[in-house]
């Protein structure tokens, strides 16, 4: 134990019903070993009352099929889990160790819904049935994946599939090209809708970070 301490650290997620996710990330590894804000920004987004208000008995996420891509350290879909979505968190191989980690430790928190991680490496994707959601938290990062993530999003993708993408603007570097380029191909099969502040969560919100609902235009 003393080993794996000396791996991790615990970003804490306090949900909206008082719950605390205690997300595990690595001191060393790639950029899928963190938790970044764009990550915690759709986490809270997924329990404002469009999708989830208890008082009215609103729970969009209850028996939703939902796949996360780029999942890192799982805390977008492991929220959605512990409002009763049935999730599938992807990422590549050497972060598999690292979702089911977290997965195991915050397992009391998911009743109704459920959780499991699955290796995916965009633009290999074998037959699965369109997902009622898919979860993208700050996936626009390499150049090279672009392309490979909205073929993903093209295989996987049913007419009635909402993407749910969250990024962070970054204007240094290749950032803004690599966005263009992203919301080009994006664009020839899917159109989208940016959704303002005043409807993310009051906190955990921010102008530089951007959530689009994303749909598969209905000529394709």
């Amino acid at each position: 134990m003393a080993d794996d301490d000396s791996r991790y650290f615990v970003r804490e997620i306090e949900k909206s019903d008082g719950c605390i996710l205690n997300i595990k990330q690595c001191y060393l590894g790639d950029v899928g070993c963190v938790v970044w804000d764009a990550a915690i920004v759709l986490a809270k987004y997924l329990e404002t009352k469009h999708f989830h208000d208890p008082s009215s008995g609103v729970n969009a996420w209850a028996g939703k099929s939902v796949l996360e891509l780029g999942a890192g350290t799982g805390v977008v879909g492991l929220m959605a889990a512990t409002m009763g979505a049935h999730v599938t968190v992807t990422d590549l191989e050497d972060l598999q160790t690292l979702l089911r980690l977290n997965i195991k430790e915050n397992q009391m928190h998911i009743r109704s819904g459920s959780i499991t991680a699955k290796v995916l490496k965009w633009g290999d994707v074998s037959d699965m049935p369109p997902p009622h959601y898919v979860l993208l938290a700050d996936c626009i990062y390499y150049e090279e994946s672009v392309g490979p993530l909205v073929e993903t999003l093209r295989f996987i993708a049913g007419p009635d599939t909402c993407i749910i993408c969250c990024y962070e603007q970054r204007t240094e570097g290749v950032n803004p090209r690599v966005e263009q380029r992203f919301f080009e191909l994006l664009q020839q099969n899917f159109s989208c809708e940016e959704i303002p502040l005043e409807k993310q969560d009051p906190e955990f919100s921010s102008p530089d970070i951007h959530i689009l609902h994303i749909r598969r235009k209905s000529c394709d």
